[in-house]
């Protein structure tokens, strides 16, 4: 739900990785919107050097975005926080810093880049699971064999250039092509819940920098509702339907009842969604949430070109490079990238 640049990844001095989410959401608002709108966040300050620490962070913030900043970090007074989020906890409350990014809608987004692609002459299959790859006489890829899964008819695909962007997914494509293939995905799971607007009843988000797991724990405005997250819990086993963990749950509602002032609790929750991140294994990382979320571009021997890793936010950019490398592999001609300037349908 936020097309940011990341706050969380400049705290772990990967300057590149913001640089380039923060040029990129300022092209999705100017392309998108209709679905990306600004949103402003508050780091609640409790402790008498968050204020400065955190404030001289989100300068720095501003600074890497340039011109295409979403508006000026700022620091507020205590009752400035509590006029835009009075549901936070007033005990040792002693004021915030206000910083600026985006939000979008993820569903539409989605449903809208389908119908652009399909505008600029791309043939869209959904449901259609990969059975096994198909190669040419050289043993290089050349197309695929598919299952439309609705009407259970196969269906043989040529093409020049085999891309596997298949997110949590792409090592089992990766051994349709070399069976012995070593893993590339240390899955990372991440939950949310969904709280009734009474916890966040005005329209600015709430972001907490340092969480004991590590990562950064955001609770947003959300179509009516609070919208509180998220996780980094590895697992070993990459479900079509993940499911939450206890843990997680008591974990979001543990630190989103220290910053506020109702503590939520089990019956609250209306809703809870998970997700996967497919995060490239590392071998000195000591959890998935120190794992870098640039993406990773691997190219097989027999042509197979796998995209992994990433996030919303520099999905452009990231299908800019992917395209630039697959021209190459099919031997197309050098052309312009169009997205920049492509407006979403």
């Amino acid at each position: 739900k936020l097309v940011h640049g990341g706050v969380r990844y400049l705290q772990q001095g990967n300057v590149p990785l913001v640089m380039e989410a923060l040029k990129e959401r300022g092209l999705l608002l100017r392309n998108a919107p209709h679905l990306v709108h600004d949103l402003e966040f508050v780091v609640p300050n409790y402790l008498w050097w968050e204020a400065p620490f955190y404030g001289v962070g989100l300068k720095v913030y501003d600074m890497l975005a340039g011109k295409y900043g979403f508006g000026a970090s700022q620091l507020l007074s205590r009752e400035e926080v509590l006029r835009r989020i009075p549901t936070l906890e007033q005990n040792g409350l002693r004021g915030g810093v206000k910083y600026h990014d985006g939000q979008f809608d993820d569903c539409r987004l989605l449903i809208n880049l389908a119908q652009t692609a399909t505008s600029q002459g791309a043939c869209l299959l959904n449901q259609a699971r990969v059975l096994s790859l198909v190669r040419n006489g050289e043993d290089f890829i050349s197309g695929l064999i598919a299952r439309d899964e609705e009407s259970g008819r196969e269906l043989a695909i040529g093409a020049r250039c085999v891309i596997n962007a298949t997110g949590p997914f792409c090592d089992a494509v990766r051994q349709m092509d070399e069976p012995n293939a070593r893993p590339l995905i240390s899955p990372s799971q991440g939950v949310h819940i969904v709280l009734p607007k009474e916890f966040l009843p005005g329209t600015t988000a709430i972001m907490v920098p340092h969480t004991r797991d590590g990562r950064v724990m955001f609770a947003i405005p959300w179509r009516g509702h609070a919208l509180v997250g998220t996780t980094d819990t590895p697992i070993s086993d990459i479900p079509l339907e993940p499911t939450p963990l206890e843990h997680e749950v008591d974990f979001i509602l543990e630190t989103a009842g220290g910053y506020l002032a109702k503590h939520p609790s089990r019956s609250d929750i209306l809703s809870v969604f998970t997700g996967i991140r497919p995060l490239v294994k590392s071998g000195d990382a000591e959890s998935t949430a120190a794992l870098s979320r640039d993406h990773t571009i691997q190219i097989s021997k027999s042509g197979l070109l796998t995209i992994t890793v990433g996030k919303w936010t520099t999905y452009r950019r990231m299908a800019e490079e992917c395209i630039d490398h697959a021209a190459i592999l099919g031997c197309l001609p050098e052309r312009q990238c169009v997205t920049r300037d492509l407006a979403i349908h």
